[in-house]
């Protein structure tokens, strides 16, 4: 068992979560600290809930002290400004805040920080270039620090990129040629943790890993078609037949990514994301590999040894219908909303007056419930208030079939069957409230 204490932060994140928990077996006493934990990842009372975004020099002084922290592992980052995500606060703001509770903790101290490979003078988003904004302000304090810019990272949980590949295996379907034939340079994220264990079993006086810059991948260079190969294998989609996808697509579907952001939620294809993929993945880990003799796995090896168990299939063919499902719901409590209210509200109020309410109810009762539906699929719209309006949207519709039972009966037997849909529209949304969760 080591003595050394690691904070983690990020560590409900692909990378923090699992170096958190991997790091935990090693032998280290691991602080995993997160903004929001999943009840499935307290696995101990060292997971802890903070805002950490929040967290002024004075807190996170106290948080290495409290816990005598000797090594602290920034897995914290953004991949695009949005509601709640800004790269240069994440990125950068936080990071000179962290560097300045380190200096000020009056302990050796070793940053391991997670950046990204490639140069400067390649980066063209804002999430490159707070990264790179991030490295230059570490190197400038004088701590002991490790940069490490893993490649393309494979997991075996599923979240952004790796999870838009599994999707991708079991879909019939291609990315464009010049985006499947771009370079990538990929990681096991197993390969990162091992790294960090092996930085924090080295004493904080030695000068050999005083500060490092490392590239952590894999030497050869695989194509993004290779790697979504070995995905294929493993779920056995391989032989399947394929259409590619225009390109003018590629970039539609980031555009509505990008918008979906701005309701709260987090798709995986964005414009970063893009922009990121068709920059490729390169780097040179000969140094990572001759100080620490890890030898970095291949897509293979990653991959191969773990063959799609029915659950990894099951998400990686619901994983892109998701977005068709909570868009699908959100349009269809908007626009039956607003049609009752704008287009045919004469139709909807008969209904009301044809079955003996009182005048006085058949406008506030149709106003009401069209404002209702569309005040849903508003709240569903939105990633924070999608359960509260899935939720909603289900007593609304049961509400709906037993009122009609007992006050409109004729209405469940009309040839178009709108009341008998409601109960597949129920199911949908069950599937969505069954499905919310990212992580």
């Amino acid at each position: 068992m080591s003595e050394r204490t690691i904070l983690v932060l990020g560590a409900s994140g692909l990378i923090g979560r699992f170096i958190t928990d991997d790091l935990r077996m090693r032998g280290f006493r691991v602080v995993g600290l997160a903004r929001s934990l999943s009840p499935a990842q307290r696995m101990s009372a060292l997971d802890i809930e903070l805002p950490i975004l929040s967290l002024d020099v004075a807190a996170l002084t106290r948080l290495l002290r409290e816990h005598a922290v000797d090594v602290v592992a920034n897995c914290l980052g953004v991949l695009q400004d949005g509601p709640g995500s800004d790269t240069n606060v994440v990125h950068c703001d936080f990071v000179a805040r962290l560097l300045q509770a380190i200096g000020g903790s009056g302990r050796a101290i070793r940053l391991v920080h997670i950046s990204i490979p490639g140069t400067a003078e390649a980066d063209r988003t804002a999430f490159a270039t707070t990264k790179r904004e991030a490295e230059r302000l570490i190197a400038a304090t004088g701590i002991s620090y490790a940069l490490l810019r893993p490649g393309f990272v494979v997991a075996p949980a599923a979240y952004g990129g790796s999870a838009m590949l599994r999707a991708l295996a079991v879909f019939p379907l291609d990315l464009p040629d010049k985006e499947m034939a771009t370079l990538l340079q990929s990681i096991a994220v197993e390969d990162i943790s091992a790294t960090i264990a092996w930085l924090a079993a080295r004493s904080i006086d030695d000068a050999s890993v005083k500060t490092v810059n490392w590239d952590l991948m894999q030497v050869e260079s695989v194509t993004l078609a290779g790697v979504i190969k070995q995905f294929r294998l493993a779920f056995g989609t391989a032989g399947w037949p394929r259409v590619a996808m225009p390109s003018f697509m590629l970039d539609l579907g980031a555009k509505i990514g990008d918008f979906a952001s701005h309701l709260g939620w987090m798709p995986p294809m964005r414009s970063t994301a893009l922009a990121e993929l068709r920059r490729g993945v390169r780097g040179d880990p000969s140094v990572w590999i001759t100080a620490t003799g890890i030898t970095p796995k291949t897509p293979a090896e990653m991959i191969g040894r773990h063959p799609a168990t029915i659950q990894d299939k099951w998400f990686a063919r619901l994983f892109l219908i998701k977005a068709l499902i909570f868009a699908s719901l959100a349009a269809f409590w908007l626009v039956s909303g607003f049609i009752a209210l704008f287009v045919s509200y004469r139709a909807a109020a008969s209904i009301l007056s044809a079955h003996n309410f009182p005048p006085a109810l058949v406008d506030p009762i149709t106003i009401g419930t069209s404002l209702m539906d569309m005040s849903i699929g508003a709240l569903i719209a939105f990633r924070r208030t999608a359960a509260i309006g899935l939720v909603v949207g289900l007593v609304a519709s049961l509400g709906y079939m037993v009122g009609a039972a007992v006050l409109t009966p004729d209405l469940w037997i009309e040839p178009l069957g709108a009341l008998v849909k409601t109960g597949p529209a129920i199911v949908l949304m069950l599937v969505a409230l069954l499905v919310l969760d990212n992580r």
